[in-house]
């Protein structure tokens, strides 16, 4: 039953909804909510390697497209993280004013018509273009999804869930590279022919989910903070029937309730001043955890193929194999040491994750620069770098949604995405495929130590400032603005 009063001038809300969805155990409806919002990494898994797997084809004479190599690696590539950082400021502002559910379909409506448009390019400007509005859409994906599943999911599982979904970004990346095999098969497809049924296939995809993806229910927290508690509380008390139904036994009691004062919109001066006033070193922690895995992330896989081709004489045709093996190598990861989040915590995983990848690549620049690896061995050398840079690259996204109050969230997420994916996700392509068209190995060599450099780094930061919000409730973790009469505890600046 809601526990709702008015004054005269605003309406507060008591609830107990967060305590209530955090003591669920595991059930099916849970299942729905990662299939209908998790499934869309896959889908970026999917953009971003089809285009690593197909530079070289795209380059070629008869591809139907006047574009090189370099182009489909730095500029295209930079053109789709401008693209996503761009649309998670874009809709991640939407994303707290109007609600996760509305914004989770209309990024993925962006997305399937800008992919679509992408399949039927005929001019590498119309392929600049629409490879910038695909990325607006991922990008409007990452604040609408990961404010969803932290605020649906229980505390209890909040680490390892929000992990393994960010990781499923490697199962697209699988299925882009096994498929970009098939599709670059000349005997097979035209050249002309091959690299537009790859895009289209992400279409395919992303149609499947959207019909899934209805049935997902906005957040209750979300609800309950911009005055539609009644909503929020049927929509609860369901779920609590149906998971009784399922598992047979009476759920426990939820913790203490709390009352909010009812806001439906923050101002972007609140915002900022939350984020960088209230929790400075928050903001310090999710700014370097953005801007490591970013450079690394976007920075080398996109140019991946293009390593092995350059520097291995791998054939353009077989490229989606070797990628195929580092990217089973980064889904492993999170999948693996995702729990470890939440039972050993998030200072040392994070910290741990980011400096062990970041030294482990700098040994790989430093045999590769040697001349001793091969086009299997840089590929193992890759799978083991990124089965602990993939864990730690997902728990940034975990980080900045978990730190900041939910008012903030989408919007935190967004921005810190943004920034860092901008430091990282633009320069790198850039330099990268300057460094890597070279044919030199030593250029090469030097953008693997920018990255691991990063990684160490942020990994350092994660050391002091990381937040031990593991089976905490993220109430606790960072008090709402809007509730009423705070705890002093909660008060304290910047709290750890």
């Amino acid at each position: 039953m809601s526990e709702t009063s008015q004054t005269v001038n605003r309406q507060t809300v008591t609830t107990k909804v967060p305590a209530r969805l955090d003591r669920l155990p595991w059930s099916r409806w849970h299942w729905m909510i990662v299939i209908g919002l998790g499934t869309v990494w896959i889908l970026d898994g999917l953009e971003v390697t089809v285009v690593g797997s197909i530079a070289s084809r795209l380059s070629e004479e008869d591809s139907g497209l006047s574009i090189t190599d370099a182009q489909v690696t730095g500029l295209a590539a930079a053109l789709y993280v401008a693209g996503a950082c761009t649309g998670a400021l874009f809709f991640g502002r939407l994303t707290d004013l109007f609600g996760r559910k509305k914004l989770f379909l209309i990024t993925l409506a962006v997305y399937l018509a800008a992919t679509a448009l992408t399949a039927l390019s005929f001019s590498s400007w119309w392929f600049f273009l629409f490879r910038f509005l695909t990325g607006f859409g991922i990008g409007g994906e990452y604040a609408a999804i990961n404010s969803a599943i932290d605020e649906l999911i229980p505390s209890k599982y909040r680490g390892r869930v929000d992990l393994i979904i960010n990781g499923s970004f490697w199962l697209g990346a699988v299925a882009g590279a096994l498929l970009s095999v098939v599709a670059l098969n000349t005997e097979i497809f035209a050249p002309s022919v091959g690299w537009r049924l790859t895009f289209a296939l992400g279409v395919v995809l992303g149609l499947v989910i959207l019909l899934v993806r209805r049935h997902v229910p906005e957040s209750p927290r979300w609800m309950i903070m911009h005055g539609r508690a009644q909503e929020a509380e049927d929509l609860v008390a369901d779920v609590e029937r149906q998971i009784e139904a399922e598992t047979g036994k009476p759920l426990p009691e939820p913790g203490a309730a709390m009352t909010v004062t009812v806001r439906r919109s923050i101002g972007f001066g609140e915002i900022a001043k939350t984020v960088f006033r209230t929790y400075p070193k928050r903001a310090v922690l999710g700014l370097s955890l953005f801007v490591g895995q970013a450079f690394l992330y976007n920075a080398i896989t996109f140019g991946f193929g293009s390593i092995l081709v350059t520097f291995f004489d791998v054939s353009s045709s077989v490229t989606g194999y070797y990628f195929a093996v580092i990217a089973v190598g980064n889904f492993l990861g999170p999948l693996l040491l995702g729990r470890f989040f939440d039972t050993l915590g998030r200072r040392p995983m994070i910290s741990g994750t980011y400096i062990l990848s970041g030294l482990l690549l700098f040994g790989t620049a430093w045999l590769f620069g040697a001349g001793q690896l091969t086009a299997l061995t840089m590929t193992a050398c890759w799978c083991v770098v990124l089965f602990f840079a993939s864990a730690g690259a997902s728990s940034a996204y975990l980080t900045v949604s978990e730190i900041f109050p939910m008012e903030t969230r989408a919007m935190a997420i967004a921005f810190f995405y943004a920034i860092g994916t901008a430091a990282g996700g633009i320069s790198g392509p850039l330099i990268f495929a300057g460094l890597t068209s070279s044919g030199v190995v030593a250029d090469a060599a030097l953008a693997f130590c920018i990255g691991a450099a990063l990684m160490v780094a942020a990994g350092l930061v994660a050391v002091f400032y990381a937040v031990a919000a593991e089976g905490r409730s993220l109430e606790d973790i960072a008090t709402p603005l809007s509730v009423r009469t705070p705890e002093p505890s909660d008060m304290a600046k910047d709290p750890a």
